[in-house]
């Protein structure tokens, strides 16, 4: 009797995991090429974020199996892969991609599906799109409160550099709009092709020009050449960002003081000293002791996979529509290392508390000033309204949606 009930025991234990298959998740982060330094940390905070969950119990009971592709920031290998991931592997969800080019190379074909899919880097906004969820910092949260700080502080003229792609022309074009409405001047923008590592005749440009600071929004390990070598020709001018330190923890991976007086607006970097970024802090370095620096994209990719946690759970469902429904509520939230997040049922971006830095000569990082938490309020005023219209469309300040 004691066999045949082990039996019986062995068969519903195999009847309920045969009943309750995994929840698969799809990843895509470059972890090789020119912004695997970047990318890394987002697999970290990815693995870490499903071995907890895993260990607590799964989402609604069930498992995550994550499947990991590596695009190498090939935005037609993003496209590959997640058609890959979508249609063979049938994930559940799909997360990641690091530039917004790559997100703009995905986004069509999840919108094909009923898959949701969450990006989850800081990004120049805008995009409306009922099929995504984002979990990064939007202009309304970083440029709004970093822009005005440096104008007040330094003066009213800025050189602008940034990557030759969507996130840097039109992160550009926010600043733009933010330094008119201040009465500020635009004295040089330069938008760099990514891979480029020579920047001599850039800071020609910048010495002529005679800024009062520059904005920095320059992308990947090849263009971060700029600081070493700006350091080098004794530039030492203010610097902001809407990416640096925190994003690409340069401070870390450049000698002082070739990151001396940058400025950037974050809602997390690693030294943020509370008891809940603190026992974050812990539990990753514990599994990843090699980590040079927890940056805000591997930040965001923990939370992606809580926030999944948490919509699936309240709706009880995997399916997008019923996790919309959840959100629409405005009750979409968890507690996070930065404090309570929530995600806003207009456009589906996140909350963040958001604090100003700034790197010293050693490259210590200062808290300038702490805003609290910022809603992404923009799309919404501006006419997105998911809970109404998917658009499936990217705004900006010269790119609004139609009256009709």
């Amino acid at each position: 009797m004691a066999l045949l009930g082990a039996v019986l025991g062995t068969a519903v234990i195999g009847a309920a995991q045969a009943a309750d298959p995994p929840l698969k998740v799809g990843l895509l982060e470059d972890v090789s090429g020119d912004l695997a330094f970047m990318g890394m940390p987002k697999l970290h905070g990815s693995q870490l974020a499903v071995e907890e969950i895993n260990k607590s119990g799964g989402i609604l009971g069930r498992q995550i199996e994550l499947i990991h592709l590596d695009p190498q920031g090939d935005n037609a290998r993003y496209q590959e892969f997640g058609r890959r991931l979508l249609n063979r592997d049938k994930v559940d969800v799909l997360i990641g991609g690091i530039t917004s080019a790559s997100r703009e190379a995905l986004r069509p074909i999840v919108d094909r599906t009923t898959t949701p899919y969450f990006y989850t880097n800081q990004y120049e906004g805008g995009v409306c799109d009922a099929s995504m969820v984002s979990m990064g910092a939007v202009p309304e949260q970083q440029f709004s409160t970093l822009i005005p700080w440096m104008v007040q502080k330094f003066g009213k003229k800025v050189y602008v550099i940034a990557a030759d792609y969507n996130f840097g022309q039109i992160s550009a074009e926010w600043n733009r709009k933010i330094m008119k409405d201040l009465g500020g001047e635009v004295v040089g923008e330069e938008f760099i092709p990514l891979g480029v590592s020579q920047f001599a005749q850039t800071i020609q440009n910048i010495q002529k020009a005679k800024p009062d600071w520059l904005l920095t929004i320059n992308v990947g390990a090849a263009q971060d050449s700029f600081f070493e070598q700006a350091a080098a020709a004794n530039l030492n001018l203010p610097m902001g960002s809407s990416i640096k330190i925190m994003l690409g923890f340069e401070h870390k991976r450049f000698k002082p003081p070739a990151l001396n007086n940058m400025h950037a607006t974050a809602n997390w970097f690693e030294e943020i000293d509370t008891p809940e970024a603190n026992d974050f802090k812990k539990r990753w370095h514990a599994k990843f002791p090699d980590e040079l620096y927890i940056n805000d994209m591997g930040y965001n990719a923990y939370n992606a996979l809580y926030m999944y946690k948490a919509l699936v759970e309240k709706a009880k469902s995997t399916k997008l529509e019923d996790m919309r429904k959840v959100i629409a509520t405005g009750d979409a939230c968890i507690d996070a290392p930065e404090g309570k997040v929530c995600i806003d049922p207009k456009s589906q971006h996140t909350s963040h508390r958001m604090r100003l830095i700034s790197v010293g000569p050693k490259h210590e990082v200062t808290v300038e000033k702490d805003y609290g938490t910022i809603q992404p309020y923009w799309l919404g005023e501006i006419g997105c309204d998911l809970t109404k219209k998917n658009d499936k469309d990217q705004y900006t300040p010269s790119h609004l949606p139609s009256k009709s």
